[in-house]
């Protein structure tokens, strides 16, 4: 599945002329199927204490080697989780911005990741503001879900205009 995202992904971006496209991986491996294939190819990874205190899942090599071949790697707080979701945990309930993590969600895991990884990597300054992306996201690991779309921050989080699903899990 993983390989047949990217096909698709890549291909909608060059006949669209985009030259941005971010992509979510843990590992770094989807991520490095996506190295030279584009003028700037973003990698955002889980937040470091995901799996483990302190901890970040990609390996530091694997972080290096992706850099080397011309991915930018970011790493940071998840915009539709971060501190909120702390608050979740602590006293239950559901928050706004889990709301709408839930909402995008209810078009598959990977549409919730492909917005949440641009705006991400909007709010880094890794991509242009204003401009078609291409985000590739999924389901656990690998990628399942593509889409063309115009980030806004996260602080205008509602400005995000999807204009395209490029592929996405049945």
């Amino acid at each position: 599945m993983t390989t047949e995202t990217i096909r698709l992904a890549l291909q909608r971006a060059q006949e669209l002329q985009l030259s941005n496209i971010i992509v979510a991986s843990n590992t770094g491996e989807t991520a490095l199927l996506l190295a030279g294939k584009g003028p700037n190819v973003v990698c955002v990874t889980h937040v470091n204490g995901y799996a483990k205190p302190g901890e970040n899942q990609m390996p530091a090599e694997m972080r290096l080697k992706l850099q080397q071949l011309g991915v930018q790697v970011l790493t940071t707080s998840h915009v539709l989780s971060g501190a909120e979701r702390a608050i979740s945990r602590k006293f239950g309930g559901a928050y706004p911005v889990e709301i709408i993590a839930h909402t995008l969600r209810m078009f598959g895991q990977g549409m919730k990741v492909c917005v949440e990884i641009a705006v991400m990597a909007l709010d880094a300054g890794l991509i242009p503001y204003g401009e078609k992306v291409v985000a590739i996201g999924g389901t656990g690991r690998g990628a399942d879900t593509a889409a063309v779309l115009v980030p806004g921050h996260a602080s205008a989080i509602f400005d995000t205009r999807i204009s395209e699903i490029i592929c996405k899990p049945k």
